[in-house]
């Protein structure tokens, strides 16, 4: 038995090592393989022949991995380079990420795009698209590789003259089971979340933690060699059981397959389960990774159906995974940015005092009106904003505040400000919520929704 390591480029994520290890020991001569992402190596044992490097780059070039020996670092930069001539598809995919985010803030300014903000509150349709964005990715080449071995194993079992929709039966039931396992242990993790009893505080490190993450996944997709070492997944040895397509032979399998996918490795799931589990609710949790699921069906049903890998053309998947490096890598800034504010640090400085309520006589230099010694300020929440979304109070004198809930208030659902007091208010749509407090320090403080997303101001003055 002989050993060797190969120098691969390609590789970012555990999905990668174990869709490298699987079509590699599928090779007659090739006993034993580790892949390793951050090392960008892959080691074989083998017997009789070693498999040339040429000979794996042309095996592996529909998933775009290229192999070379340490030997000879001239092959495998011409193997790496290819043709130099053309636009760098590192700038062409910064390019297409700054007009998408600059189309994102401008929606954001018109109070329209909270909806795309990644948290454990948002939208269905949120979770939706970043399951659409995971599908498309190349961290499913994992499962559209299952999916690809599986379908030989499947069409094996029908007679030629069988309708496609029998035959379609299997990639059904796999989709099936990957969607109710996403719902049922995505409840689960909000279930744990209920019990834990995480506070916005908490909410809001664990949020930043978890953007550090994407930044890291999204670092991966761009290719910086630093952040391969940093994996997040299961014991290799699970998930290359569940990613062994040979395990699951019988009727039923294509389900129990499809439902055990929820355990391999992806960047993506883990942040989706991560945030069912700051919902803190067991059916928000089971709608986040439910819709998230359901985001990537429609790329692996097409897989099952087609017979056709996504990245069949290197250059293009390539490209896609460095444009949504780039998007992951802003949203999880956008999302730190707003958790800043949850944790107390008012970033909202552009408020002005026209926007404070009241005219005339009644507003006394902007300041709140006073009625029967307390200070009286009114307020309508919605999903997009708070209006208005400056007050003016005086330290020491009782303070009531009104707030008008607005039919939809997506996380806009309770408001939180830690230097003004402990709790937060709990907003019922359609109804008044009164918060009374009394404020003792003079300055600037910032109130938000527990997300950090919608912002105002309370000035305190002598």
């Amino acid at each position: 038995m002989n050993e060797h390591t190969y120098k691969v480029k390609g590789m970012h994520c555990a999905s990668c090592e174990i869709l490298i290890e699987k079509k590699l020991l599928d090779l007659p001569n090739v006993k034993a393989v580790d892949a390793s992402t951050g090392n960008g190596e892959v080691t074989i044992e083998f017997d009789g022949d070693r498999p040339n490097p040429e000979k794996l780059s042309h095996l592996f070039k529909e998933e775009n991995y290229t192999f070379s020996d340490f030997a000879s670092p001239k092959h495998e930069n011409a193997k790496a380079g290819g043709d130099t001539k053309g636009a760098n598809p590192t700038l062409v995919a910064f390019n297409i990420a700054i007009f998408i985010i600059i189309a994102f803030l401008i929606l954001d300014k018109l109070g329209i795009a909270n909806f795309l903000s990644l948290s454990s509150t948002s939208s269905i349709f949120t979770f939706f698209g970043f399951g659409l964005l995971a599908g498309m990715s190349s961290c499913a080449a994992l499962v559209g590789g299952i999916v690809l071995s599986m379908s030989k194993q499947w069409n094996s079992i029908y007679a030629e003259n069988d309708k496609t929709s029998k035959k379609l039966q299997p990639h059904i039931m796999f989709n099936a089971g990957r969607l109710v396992s996403y719902i049922i242990l995505g409840g689960v993790l909000g279930l744990i979340g209920s019990r834990l009893q995480i506070s916005p505080q908490i909410t809001g490190y664990l949020v930043i933690a978890i953007s550090l993450l994407m930044i890291a996944l999204g670092l991966q997709m761009l290719g910086v060699k630093a952040f391969r070492r940093f994996q997040l997944s299961a014991p290799k040895s699970f998930t290359r059981k569940i990613a062994n397509e040979n395990n699951f032979h019988g009727k039923y399998m294509p389900f129990v397959m499809g439902a055990l996918t929820f355990f391999l490795p992806c960047g993506f799931t883990i942040t989706a389960q991560s945030l069912a589990l700051l919902s803190g609710n067991m059916i928000s949790g089971a709608l986040i990774m439910g819709a998230f699921a359901l985001g990537t069906i429609p790329v692996l049903f097409f897989i099952g159906l087609s017979s056709v890998k996504l990245s069949s053309k290197p250059h293009l998947a390539e490209r896609f995974s460095k444009v949504a490096g780039f998007l992951v890598i802003f949203f999880a800034l956008f999302n730190m940015s707003n958790q800043v504010a949850v944790l107390g640090v008012n970033l909202n400085q552009n408020q002005t005092p026209a926007s404070a309520q009241g005219s005339g006589e009644e507003k006394q230099g902007g300041l709140a009106p006073v009625v029967n010694g307390v200070q009286v300020i009114a307020m309508t929440a919605t999903g997009s904003a708070d209006s208005p979304n400056y007050f003016k109070v005086k330290a020491g004198i009782p303070v009531k505040w009104e707030i008008t809930a607005g039919n939809s208030l997506g996380c806009n659902g309770a408001i939180i400000s830690r230097d003004l007091f402990n709790d937060e208010i709990n907003l019922t749509p359609g109804q008044v919520s009164v918060k009374e407090f009394t404020p003792q320090n003079v300055g600037t403080f910032g109130f938000s929704c527990t997300m950090g997303m919608i912002r105002g101001t309370i000035e305190v003055v002598n």
